[in-house]
């Protein structure tokens, strides 16, 4: 067990490797000068100057490499070009709203999914089934803005159940904050719920073809029993691995999420920060969401040996 440990967290270090490689290339290696586009339109050539060098543009790729590894080591992410505050204070200031939306969106879509699978494996071919189906492409198939609206619109504008826009933390009590969360999870999760559902029922229908599966059903055993306890722990890798995968969703989705429901948090700073060229922020975004992704399924990799005893062998 020990030696899987090892050789999971061994195949971090290339990928996150990569990862810095790719995010320091991706501003220095840009086909349009990132100074000239931070000085603006009306900027003499001395300000785009200052901006390269404040950037640190102006020294040899090497040296620049070198450079911001150092300041990674530190945890330093540079300085954002609009405000001069560090990029990893920004990024502490947003984190709360950005981890309350992941968290509650993965809840809900484990919480609907993994049942509306089952079922839907159970009844396999029939009408309930179909209708599973059905709904799922479509939830799939809404972008997130369309329903993120379409949401605020029903339950906020119409039927008054929910606030429109912002977010309350937890601190501030339960009530409010799952009244402010409630419809930005249900939107950022509803295509994650497609994506587990059908990965569920895909998966799900292979196990219960399995010989212990009609041992146990000959056994008397009750259907939840057969098709929540040794159906679904055998089912649970394959859904686990999907999960992981979904992350992806759930990041990518908080940037529009965010914007549509004006909630301060990364993603809403991500998109700020594009739409100003400040690009030491969006550097230090796209390495912080990645570094929290290959965290992620490093633990969900880890989390196999819970699962499945034989993936130790």
């Amino acid at each position: 067990m020990l030696g899987y440990v090892f050789k999971r967290i061994l195949g971090v270090i290339p990928v996150a490797a990569t990862v810095v490689t790719f995010v320091f290339l991706l501003l220095r290696l840009s086909p349009t000068d990132p100074a000239s586009l931070i000085a603006g339109d009306s900027a003499t050539q001395e300000d785009i100057e200052r901006v390269r060098m404040a950037l640190g543009l102006d020294k040899p790729l090497l040296d620049q490499f070198v450079i911001w590894i150092g300041q990674l080591a530190q945890g330093d992410l540079g300085h954002s070009v609009l405000s001069n505050l560090p990029v990893t204070q920004l990024i502490l200031q947003r984190l709360e709203p950005t981890i309350s939306l992941a968290i509650t969106t993965m809840i809900f879509a484990l919480c609907v999914s993994v049942p509306l699978g089952v079922f839907a494996a159970s009844r396999s071919g029939a009408i309930a089934d179909r209708m599973v189906m059905i709904g799922s492409v479509m939830s799939f198939s809404f972008p997130v803005f369309f329903t993120g609206y379409l949401l605020v619109w029903l339950f906020a504008i119409q039927w008054r159940w929910f606030p429109v826009q912002g977010f309350k933390p937890i601190g501030e009590g339960l009530g409010p904050f799952l009244s402010h969360i409630a419809l930005p999870t249900v939107t950022l999760g509803l295509a994650y719920v497609a994506l587990l559902t059908r990965m569920t029922r895909a998966t799900m229908l292979e196990i219960l073809r399995q010989d212990y599966i009609r041992t146990a059903r000959a056994k008397g055993l009750p259907q939840s029993a057969v098709l929540f306890v040794h159906a679904l722990k055998n089912a649970s890798v394959p859904i686990l691995t999907t999960a992981g995968v979904g992350v992806a969703l759930v990041i990518g989705g908080a940037v529009i999420t965010e914007s549509v429901f004006s909630i301060p948090g990364l993603g809403r700073l991500t998109v700020d920060a594009i739409l100003a060229h400040d690009y030491p922020v969006i550097q230090g975004l796209i390495l912080f969401f990645s570094f929290v992704y290959v965290m992620l399924n490093l633990a969900i990799d880890l989390a196999y040996l819970a699962l499945d005893p034989r993936i130790r062998y």
